[in-house]
């Protein structure tokens, strides 16, 4: 097995009984939460999680401009968790997993009254040969209350099928992206991954 497949292989190992072990304990996640559309490339990134009793109740997100016909795309280089506990403007914490290089941060999205991010779509652009792929493009979330927010990331694809929702509410996150190519096409983010927690 070549030295590459196996991280890759680990990660996942990692992620996915790390998940297990913890959904068992008192302050852990209890479920995953993912989409079957994602992108082809990239890599699983590191997971952050939410410190203990916070929750997601808004996002922001990094996304690169359009960069014109001879310009290569990326669309969606990051995805933040802006997780709270009580009131979410005065006592936040801020979580990322791994993000691309380019564009920039928006200003983060809030569920109303105090509500938390429970389900997530993701746009993405199918895979195009020859041409520049984007891969993901933008990322909606429902809220605890069913409002959908919808961040501001660019149009290129589709929206996907709802995930599962959470019972309470969001708390850490997990990208997969594909690392700068130099002069081969970039993608940035690709696909990413929510944790439920149950307090």
């Amino acid at each position: 097995m070549e030295r590459g497949a196996g991280a890759k292989l680990l990660l996942l190992l990692w992620a996915t009984c790390f998940g297990r072990a913890r959904a068992d304990a008192s302050s852990g996640y209890t479920l995953v939460i993912e989409v079957t559309n994602g992108g082809p490339w990239g890599d699983w990134a590191w997971p952050e999680m939410c410190p203990d009793r916070f929750f997601a109740s808004g996002f922001s997100l990094k996304v690169e401009p359009p960069q014109g016909i001879t310009g290569d795309d990326t669309a969606l280089n990051g995805i933040r968790l802006h997780c709270a506990r009580g009131n979410a403007e005065l006592n936040t914490h801020v979580v990322e997993s791994q993000s691309g290089r380019w564009g920039a941060w928006s200003e983060p999205l809030w569920c109303p009254g105090g509500g938390f991010l429970v389900a997530f779509s993701l746009r993405v652009e199918a895979p195009v040969t020859p041409g520049d792929n984007t891969a993901a493009n933008n990322v909606r979330f429902r809220c605890s209350d069913s409002t959908e927010l919808q961040g501001p990331g660019l149009f290129w694809g589709d929206f996907g099928n709802w995930s599962e929702p959470c019972p309470k509410g969001v708390c850490g996150l997990q990208t997969k992206i594909e690392r700068p190519g130099g002069l081969r096409d970039d993608t940035a983010v690709n696909d990413a991954r929510f944790f439920c927690c149950r307090s």
